[in-house]
């Protein structure tokens, strides 16, 4: 989990100079997830998000088979993830919470996205499925995914 200094996130060059990894993991992260089911370098993947309760900040995507998952890290533990995620908002800010939910919309169609107050891929400095493409594209799938599993 990344937490960006003030003014970043609202500020479209210093977001797209951000290093992929926090890119993705701060705001992106649904294109991200949105490409890979584009590409499934394995079947049986879908996507699921973290939705705040009213008045907290927090939200995330990543593609799961159900045990694992593919997120700005790579490849973990859905558990772990969620573990993860839910301990570093907490205690950032206390009484957080949230529902998990599978995400039943296009993750690359900008009007879906909007309505849900995300932003589109091509409503970033430049147009983030390239850059997921390059992201993806350094993954070795195999290797993570096998690890992942075998902390599962």
């Amino acid at each position: 989990m990344y937490i960006l200094k003030p003014g970043i996130k609202k500020n479209p060059q210093k977001r797209w100079a951000s290093p992929d990894r926090i890119f993705f993991g701060y705001g992106a992260c649904h294109i991200l997830a949105g490409v890979y089911l584009r590409n499934l370098p394995f079947g049986g993947f879908y996507a699921e998000r973290i939705i705040p309760a009213e008045g907290f900040a927090g939200g995330h995507a990543w593609v799961t088979d159900g045990k694992i998952v593919f997120d700005y890290h790579g490849y973990s533990s859905r558990a772990k993830l969620i573990a993860h995620h839910s301990k570093g908002w907490c205690e950032r800010t206390p009484g957080w919470r949230c529902d998990i939910e599978i995400v039943d919309f296009d993750l690359l169609d900008t009007c879906k996205l909007n309505r849900r107050k995300m932003l589109g891929p091509d409503q970033y400095l430049h147009d983030a499925v390239p850059r997921a493409d390059r992201f993806i594209g350094r993954i070795d799938h195999v290797k993570g995914a096998t690890r992942a599993r075998s902390t599962v």
